[in-house]
């Protein structure tokens, strides 16, 4: 454990960037091999905007890197935070502990506060107009959703106290977890559903990319699952009901478009407040 954490204190820009393409490079080949849907798309031409979006938010994470670091240093240096203010622990538990918590402020409040908020919620609405999810839809935020999802991760430093190593460690996973996630790859539903008792299962999170309420508006989480169990975000849908988009931003043509897309915040939107698939 002390070889990973002091890997991840010092771990080179190149290497977070392996660990992106590698990531989608692997869960892109994978769903050509066990495709969860069979979709009638040209896959590049589908994943131009998406890795457009994923470009803006390498840009600005990358750019406000300073402050994470900063603030990391700061906590360290003051003992400020959960992890400061807890007895000695085995540095495994110190690790899972910074990761769920930074998991919960940086990826669950985040998400959930963004579905509450409406004007949050028409930054967000890029992420979940996309009607063909796969791992490239993984990282389709806009930018202004980026700062705010960086936001709540700096609110998560301070809170949580965690040193940068925890901080390089959590964004490394959040990001092979988001890809994984989002992975248009088929898996048996039992185990899909009894990693779904731990983590973020890729069924459980595509739950939440259905068009309808109140689907959209479930399992917030990223890495771990726990925060939607305990908070009461969970919810269950057989994968063959599955429609991926919202249901009054129907425009596949327009929701592809990256000028569009950049737009969309700015629209004109009632969001829906009952959806009709529970009484099917």
């Amino acid at each position: 454990m002390e070889t990973i954490i002091n890997y991840f204190e010092t771990i080179p820009s190149s290497h977070r960037s392996l660990i992106l393409v590698g990531g989608l490079t692997f869960f892109w080949l994978l769903e050509g091999g066990i495709p969860l849907f069979k979709f009638n798309y040209k896959k590049w031409k589908h994943a131009i905007p998406n890795l457009f979006f994923t470009l803006t938010t390498i840009v600005i994470n990358f750019g406000l890197a300073w402050l994470l670091l900063g603030s990391a240093d700061w906590v360290v240096k003051n003992e400020f935070g959960i992890l400061n203010w807890l007895p000695t622990m085995p540095l495994w538990l110190y690790a899972l502990l910074g990761v769920l918590l930074l998991d919960f402020f940086g990826a669950y409040l985040a998400h959930y506060v963004e579905h509450k908020v409406k004007p949050l919620w028409m930054v967000h609405l890029v992420h979940h107009t996309d009607h063909k999810v796969d791992t490239t839809t993984a990282n389709r935020h806009h930018p202004i959703e980026s700062l705010i999802r960086f936001t709540f991760t700096l609110l998560g430093v301070f809170i949580v106290g965690t040193p940068i190593a925890l901080i390089m460690l959590y964004q490394a996973m959040s990001l092979i977890f988001t890809q994984f996630t989002h992975a248009n790859i088929k898996m048996s539903k039992s185990l899909d559903k009894t990693l779904s008792y731990f983590i973020v299962s890729p069924d459980m999170h595509k739950t939440h990319h259905h068009y309808r309420l109140p689907y959209t508006d479930s399992n917030y989480g990223n890495i771990f699952s726990i925060w939607d169990r305990i908070f009461g975000t969970y919810m269950y849908m057989d994968r063959e009901k599955l429609v991926y988009g919202v249901d009054v931003f129907p425009d596949e043509v327009k929701n592809s478009n990256i000028k569009d897309l950049l737009k969309q915040p700015f629209q004109k939107y009632e969001k829906p407040t009952l959806s009709a698939d529970l009484e099917k």
